[in-house]
């Protein structure tokens, strides 16, 4: 299926040769054309990055010119006995439905001949193009998209980004997948090996649908082993230690971002929901129906989300507001922006030098707890709310988790997403629920301990 670019006519070069396919794979430091001795008219294009492409030149007999038809590009699937071969048999056409062929097939070559790289790059401009989204924002299309961009990038352009994506087969995919898994590619990982599938699926159906490729090699990959879910709950003693350690004035962690672990505990909001948290999102910090109201462009579900605020949760909320003119409750450290989605991440984990050395201790090293993530603050929240003895209905709800039973009754799904609309009543179940996490939190917590010797204040007094 050939493509059409019109030129000049111009002189052949005197050093035509035997093509062969050992001579097409050279590396050369410049594109180079090569024709062919043996079938007049062909000829190869090389450019530095490997990549051989076979061309016909003709002349149309209706301009006069030469022309050059697009053949195919040099692989395993398309070598020059192929090339050559498809020569004869559109010479055999007669030179004008020759030309007439070429100029039909132009796009369809045009598409069939894309590489990875160049399908990766559309289809990364694709996701990130703004449009218009229900809460009548304007946003990329795919929100999600630097991190779908990351898995294709780090993955799928190393080993296949010169590879034409028709060429793609399901064994190249469930190779890369085993190759993940099995620690060839960077630390072993289940989960990375799941991203990159769902990634290059997603990439392969939307090739599908712009007839880049004729099937989606991610199709009926083996079934990848289970993870196993993180179970990670911090005990009575980890939080009382966690809670009153965050006050420490040696940690070398930002204030706000130490609250913001405060916040995540005692609201069961995700990092994403509260690290954007604006003033104009709290509604009656005075009163005693204090919530705050989470837009959907944060919120997993893409839906607003209500969290109701207990007297704790709002404690934390006035002593991180330090000015009437600050707008980001969780602002950076550096101005009045929102903080960094893994700043919490971070501080608790610490960061490291290229070499593995430790640069910055984290939270979880300097208090003498066994590392957990953000998440699991929200994880240990709802496991105590239940061992309190609240429904798992009312905590599914705090979690932003759908209801699926209700008093041992499963309830169909179609039942809250387009029936059941009360709003009034979720959010007086779901005050009762952090109100009751909030109160067995201070029990928790407690008194803090006799403040430590400060021994650095004591030598500088001195």
């Amino acid at each position: 299926m050939p493509e059409v670019t019109t030129q000049a006519a111009s002189p052949r070069p005197t050093g035509s040769v035997i093509l062969t396919d050992k001579l097409i794979a050279r590396r050369v430091t410049e594109r180079v054309k090569f024709y062919d001795r043996k079938t007049p008219g062909l000829y190869v294009s090389v450019t530095t990055a490997g990549v051989a492409t076979f061309y016909l030149k003709f002349t149309d007999p209706v301009t006069g010119k030469q022309r050059s038809g697009w053949l195919g590009v040099h692989g395993k699937a398309f070598t020059v006995a192929d090339a050559r071969a498809r020569v004869y048999a559109i010479k055999g056409l007669g030179t004008a439905a020759l030309a007439e062929t070429f100029r039909d097939r132009k796009a369809q070559q045009a598409k069939a001949g894309k590489t990875v790289a160049e399908v990766i790059a559309e289809r990364v401009e694709w996701m990130k193009t703004p449009v218009r989204k229900p809460d009548g924002e304007m946003r990329p299309r795919i929100e999600t998209w630097s991190n779908v961009a990351s898995h294709l990038r780090r993955f799928l352009s190393p080993r296949l980004g010169r590879k034409l994506a028709s060429e793609v087969s399901r064994s190249d995919i469930q190779t890369m997948s085993d190759d993940i898994v099995a620690g060839r590619l960077g630390v072993p990982s289940i989960s990375n090996a799941r991203h990159m599938r769902r990634a290059a699926s997603g990439l392969f159906r939307w090739a599908l649908r712009r007839e880049y490729v004729t099937s989606n090699p991610c199709s009926d990959l083996e079934p990848l082993d289970a993870e196993h879910p993180r179970t990670r709950v911090l005990s009575e003693a980890e939080i009382k230690a966690l809670w009153w350690g965050l006050d420490r004035a040696d940690l070398p962690w930002d204030r706000r971002t130490r609250l913001a672990l405060r916040f995540e505990l005692t609201t069961m909001l995700r990092s994403a929901e509260l690290l954007g948290a604006q003033r104009s999102e709290l509604v009656d910090l005075d009163g005693d129906r204090a919530r705050i109201d989470v837009p959907l462009r944060r919120v997993k579900k893409r839906r607003v989300l209500k969290q109701p605020l207990s007297d704790l949760a709002v404690e934390i909320i006035r002593e991180a507001l330090t000015s009437d003119a600050q707008q980001h409750v969780f602002m950076s450290p550096l101005s009045d922006q929102p903080m960094n989605r893994q700043a919490m991440a971070t501080a608790l984990r610490g960061t490291k030098r290229k070499d593995g050395s430790v640069k910055t201790p984290g939270i979880c090293a300097l208090l003498g707890l066994k590392p957990f993530s953000p998440h699991d603050l929200r994880r240990s929240a709802a496991s105590w709310a239940r061992l309190i003895g609240q429904p798992m209905s009312k905590i599914a709800l705090c979690l932003d988790h759908r209801v699926t039973a209700e008093d041992g009754i499963k309830l169909p799904p179609v039942t809250g997403r387009h029936y059941v609309h009360a709003e009034d009543r979720e959010l007086t179940e779901k005050r009762e629920v952090l109100q009751a996490w909030a109160d067995e939190l201070r029990r928790i917590i407690g008194e803090p301990e006799a403040k430590a010797v400060d021994w650095t204040e004591l030598r500088l007094a001195a």
